[in-house]
C-alpha cells in the first residue's frame, strides 16, 4: 500500500472516530495541571490571568473562523458527518477561496486557546503534532472523495488554494449572503464545547491542584459557572429550536 493510500485508510478511521480523538490528549492534559499550578506559584495570579484571557481570546477567534465560514456555505456541505463523506457542493469562495479547509483552522485556534490556558509550553507542542498527523490524514481522506466527486472542478480549485494556512490575495468574495440562522442552527455544539472546556480546566487547577474550597472558587471565579451556565442555556434553546421547530432553517442552506 503506497504511504498516501495508507494515510487514506488511516483517515478514514479518523474521520470517523474525530469527536472523541480529542480525549487522548487527557493523559498529557492530566500531568499539565501539576505544571500549570506551580506556573501559578512561580509567576502569581495576574501573569496567569492573562495567558487565560489570551487563550479564551484565541478560542473564540477558532469559533469565528467557523462561524465566518459555515455562515456563507449552501446546503449539504461543511457538515459534522462522522460516519461518511458527504458534499453536494464545491465551496470555492468566501473563506474557501483562501484555505481549503477554514472549518479545521477554525477548530485549530478553538483547541489551541484552552490548550494556551494550561500555560505549559510542552503541551502547546503536543498538541500541535498531534493536530497536525491528525488533520493531515483527514485531509487526505477527503481530497481523495473531493477528486472523485468533483473531479477537474476540485482540482483546479485544490491547485489555486493552499491546503491550510490562509493565502489572503487569493480572497473572492462569498457567492451567497451571510446567514445568522445558519450558524445557529449548526454551531451550538462549539460554544458550550468551549465554555466547558475552560470551566473543568479552571476547576480543576484551582480546587483539586491548589487546594481552593470549592465555595470560595465559586464566589471568586463564578464567570466561569456563569459563562457555562449561559452557553448551556443557548445551546438547549437553538437546539429544541432546530429538532422541534422550523425557525432555524434556511432555504438552500
Amino acid at each position: 500500500m503506497s504511504i498516501n493510500n495508507d494515510m487514506i485508510k488511516q483517515g478514514q478511521f479518523l474521520f470517523r472516530w474525530r469527536s472523541f480523538l480529542p480525549l487522548t490528549l487527557l493523559i498529557p492534559g492530566a500531568v499539565a495541571f501539576v505544571t500549570n499550578a506551580e506556573f501559578i506559584t512561580q509567576h502569581g495570579e495576574f501573569v496567569s490571568e492573562i495567558l487565560v484571557l489570551i487563550g479564551v481570546l484565541t478560542s473564540l477567534f477558532g469559533l469565528a473562523i467557523r462561524w465566518s465560514t459555515v455562515g456563507f456555505v449552501p446546503g449539504g456541505t461543511s457538515g459534522r458527518n462522522t460516519t461518511e463523506q458527504r458534499a453536494h457542493k464545491l465551496n470555492t469562495s468566501g473563506l474557501y477561496s483562501i484555505s481549503r479547509n477554514p472549518l479545521y483552522v477554525g477548530n485549530f485556534f478553538a483547541i489551541l486557546g484552552v490548550i494556551l490556558s494550561m500555560k505549559v509550553w510542552w503541551l502547546v507542542a503536543i498538541f500541535m503534532l498531534a493536530y497536525w498527523l491528525y488533520i493531515e490524514r483527514i485531509i487526505a481522506t477527503e481530497e481523495a472523495f473531493l477528486t472523485e466527486t468533483f473531479d477537474k472542478e476540485y482540482t483546479t480549485w485544490a491547485n489555486e488554494t493552499p491546503v491550510f494556512w490562509p493565502n489572503f490575495s487569493k480572497w473572492q468574495k462569498p457567492a451567497m449572503p451571510f446567514s445568522p440562522r445558519t450558524v445557529l442552527r449548526r454551531e451550538y455544539n462549539g460554544l458550550l464545547g468551549m465554555a466547558a472546556a475552560f470551566f473543568l480546566t479552571e476547576l480543576f487547577v484551582d480546587v483539586v491542584i491548589l487546594d481552593e474550597s470549592l465555595s470560595m472558587w465559586l464566589k471568586e471565579d463564578h464567570l466561569w459557572l456563569d459563562g457555562l451556565i449561559i452557553a448551556l442555556v443557548i445551546f438547549v434553546i437553538l437546539r429544541t429550536l432546530k429538532k422541534h421547530t422550523n425557525l432555524l432553517k434556511v432555504q438552500g442552506r
